[in-house]
């Protein structure tokens, strides 16, 4: 059919019912037989119809409020690049009468995590970005928030005993499944392996590292049942405390020289290496942190894997205001892409125009 800008009369002509109809079906409210939607539909498939977004927010007098929980960050982290993509998108959807607020919490700690969840009943939201943390905790505010009828969608992990919108972010197993897979082209017999922790493997705080860990290790159950492989855990803001146990472990174990870092602080790592003036036979890691990719270009990393953080920042604000405010249908899973960088490439990367 010919591309032309049709009326709701228009619709209603070709369809043969009244225009008031047509405004019900479009809007998705008040009582409409089923015969007359499929007649409204069947038209509304038939031209490709796309409702004026632009005239959509000109003439809507509600104001939005989506609230966004998310980890404090500081500048160039995984968590600011976050917060970019949010407030892109936010600045997009100022002509609709949207407004975007964070809640933050401190990442990993519990009581944090609980108490922006609990500031958030008193917000007056339209709908919730929720980067999860604590399963728990983020059950007891889903439960909330689908009785008080709040649409929310998650970032970054996905709790699926959760009715949540959408979830953006990247499958964590099979992100950990292919970080094994490169890493291990570079294996020789002989070598062994180290993975360097941030905590315990079941601490609940890293849910996202165990989902990478677990793909991680199918992957060697699969290809390298007799490999031999060392944890390590190392501290936060430790560095003296890191650089001791990195030096006993590599004094014991010198073929140690393959490692996977399953968070975004590979740097601790690579920096330690530099310092020594080493390169392992392979090093891979998380997310593009500017200390990460330094150690990407000068060696010591040997490849990383971005998540989108800022695509999924600004994604999730969009979807919800996709399904908000102009009723569109929202895809139940949006994972980001595996991007797989290495120094020779990273100069070509870009997360958006």
């Amino acid at each position: 059919m010919e591309n032309k800008n049709y009326t709701i009369k228009d619709i209603a002509r070709m369809a043969g019912v009244s225009a008031g109809t047509v405004d019900r079906v479009l809007h998705n409210r008040g009582d409409v037989s089923v015969s007359s939607r499929e007649k409204v539909q069947k038209v509304l498939d038939e031209i490709d119809y796309h409702p004026n977004m632009f005239a959509i927010g000109l003439a809507a007098k509600k104001r939005y409020h989506i609230v966004c929980i998310i980890p404090y960050y500081i500048e160039h982290d995984y968590w600011h690049a976050v917060a970019a993509g949010i407030d892109r998108a936010a600045q997009e959807l100022r002509p609709f009468n949207v407004g975007v607020s964070y809640l933050y919490y401190r990442h990993a700690d519990k009581s944090s995590y609980k108490e922006a969840c609990a500031v958030l009943r008193e917000e007056n939201a339209d709908a919730v970005l929720v980067a999860p943390n604590f399963r728990e905790e983020t059950i007891k505010l889903t439960t909330y928030l689908e009785e008080a009828d709040i649409p929310y969608a998650f970032i970054d992990f996905n709790i699926e005993q959760t009715h949540a919108l959408c979830y953006i972010g990247q499958d964590s197993k099979t992100s950990g499944y292919i970080a094994a897979k490169i890493l291990m082209r570079s294996y020789e017999k002989g070598q062994e392996l180290v993975l360097f922790l941030s905590n315990k493997k079941n601490n609940p705080a890293e849910i996202q590292m165990q989902r990478r860990l677990e793909g991680f290790m199918q992957y060697l159950s699969e290809e390298h049942k007799d490999l031999t492989i060392h944890d390590i855990v190392l501290h936060k803001e430790d560095t003296d405390g890191n650089r001791r146990i990195l030096d006993a472990f590599f004094k014991e174990h010198p073929q140690a020289v393959l490692g996977a870092v399953f968070n975004s602080r590979v740097y601790q790592v690579a920096s330690y290496l530099h310092e020594k003036g080493w390169k392992l036979a392979g090093l891979v890691g998380y997310d593009l942190l500017h200390k990460n990719t330094e150690f990407l270009k000068t060696g010591e990393v040997t490849f990383l894997i971005s998540q989108r953080p800022g695509l999924q920042g600004y994604c999730g604000v969009k979807t919800l205001c996709d399904h908000v405010i102009f009723k569109r249908p929202v895809t139940a899973v949006k994972y980001m892409p595996i991007d797989i960088l290495m120094k020779e490439n990273i100069d070509f990367y870009f997360e958006f125009e």
